[in-house]
């Protein structure tokens, strides 16, 4: 950065911590928390002050009430900045504001502002390019993942119960998506390779870590449950599930190897990626053709029988009429009007299947019960 940039970026800071020190302190100002942010988001792309950004993190896990005033100062910080670094180190910040996960955290939901369509106005966008596009994609990301743990907080204050086998699936596919996400922060443009970028960047693969090792134990117990639990639509979703993550292991070791030429830090500890071997793809992939196969075949059996049926009432709704010249009675009617009948005839007992009658229609729902093959080991 050019000395006079460095110096008029220093000279808003000091303008913008002279102007805080007049204000009071109310339910959404909070002097000293304005101050601290203020310098965990400086103009100076040389450094990152941990110590103040440290502070806001203390701040925020003592009490709930200082979400309200962080929430304030940050988005007015945000929504007043056209420079790439303040946006840049203002995303750090809330990264890990994030990662405290206090339960007051769930009142946020979406970020409280706007950096999609950011664009620094200080240098020209062929200089500045390649920061606006890493600063959309860390937005991006943070805005997901604030809504994220927001409904996982949410889920653990509610009265707890066991997750059900298709909730763990969406739980997963949410984390996939996260993690896709993630893959797109990258800096592009040759003059990115500064210290800050290099912080950010590192903040980046620490959470890549996080998110892929969870998607990793997910699925390991996810493939003991599946089999002899889950139904066809269940299987369906954990082979889509399985094979991203196939995709995605691949895509993370092209995009450790290029932070780890680019100089990022953490990239060099590259954890052991977990592949899932083709054998149990394709196992789930015969099980769940062999469910469509049997389900098909007992449609099939299904309509034989109910073609079956409906002959047999068509036959049993025939009757005849017996007319005489002062009524008219029924063959069913007739058998117990006729003098013929003796008094010692004892009635006969049928077993006759109810649904077989001609006036009695079962609309009782069949329902059918599947083990899935135990066939998938991760």
């Amino acid at each position: 950065m050019k000395l006079w940039k460095r110096a008029s970026g220093a000279l808003k800071d000091r303008k913008s911590l002279f102007s805080i020190s007049f204000s009071r302190r109310t339910s959404v100002r909070n002097p000293d928390l304005d101050s601290a942010i203020i310098h965990a988001t400086s103009h100076d792309d040389s450094s990152v002050d941990y110590h103040h950004a440290h502070r806001v993190y203390k701040w925020i896990r003592s009490s709930p009430a200082n979400l309200k005033p962080l929430v304030h100062s940050l988005s007015s910080r945000v929504n007043r900045t056209r420079s790439w670094i303040v946006a840049l180190k203002a995303l750090m910040l809330v990264h890990g504001v994030l990662c405290c996960k206090v339960p007051s955290l769930q009142e946020i939901r979406r970020l409280p502002f706007d950096l999609s369509d950011f664009s620094d106005g200080h240098s020209r966008p062929s200089k500045t390019w390649g920061f606006n596009a890493l600063v959309r994609a860390y937005f991006s990301f943070l805005d997901q993942y604030s809504f994220f743990l927001s409904d996982q907080i949410r889920s653990r204050n509610r009265k707890p119960q066991v997750d059900s086998v298709n909730q763990e699936l969406e739980s997963i596919e949410k984390l996939q998506t996260l993690l896709h996400t993630l893959l797109q922060i990258r800096p592009m443009a040759d003059n990115m390779k500064k210290t800050l970028i290099l912080e950010a960047m590192d903040c980046v693969v620490i959470e890549i870590f996080d998110i892929y090792g969870k998607i990793c134990s997910g699925i390991a117990k996810l493939l003991i449950k599946i089999s002899p639990a889950a139904g066809k639509a269940e299987a369906v979703m954990a082979l889509k599930i399985v094979k991203k993550a196939t995709s995605q292991g691949e895509d993370l070791a092209l995009y450790f190897e290029f932070c780890k030429k680019f100089g990022v830090s953490n990239a060099h500890e590259v954890p052991k990626f977990v592949r899932i071997p083709q054998e149990n793809i394709e196992a789930m992939e015969k099980a769940i053709k062999g469910v469509e196969e049997r389900e098909e075949t007992k449609e099939d059996e299904e309509e034989v029988v109910v073609e079956e049926k409906s002959i047999i009432l068509a036959e049993r709704q025939e009757f005849q009429t017996i007319i005489t010249d002062k009524w008219e009675v029924f063959e069913d009617d007739y058998c117990f009007t006729c003098t013929d009948i003796k008094e010692t005839d004892q009635p006969r007992n049928y077993n006759v299947d109810p649904s077989l009658l001609p006036l009695i229609v079962i609309d009782e729902p069949v329902y059918l019960t599947r083990t899935f093959p135990d066939l998938i080991t991760f």
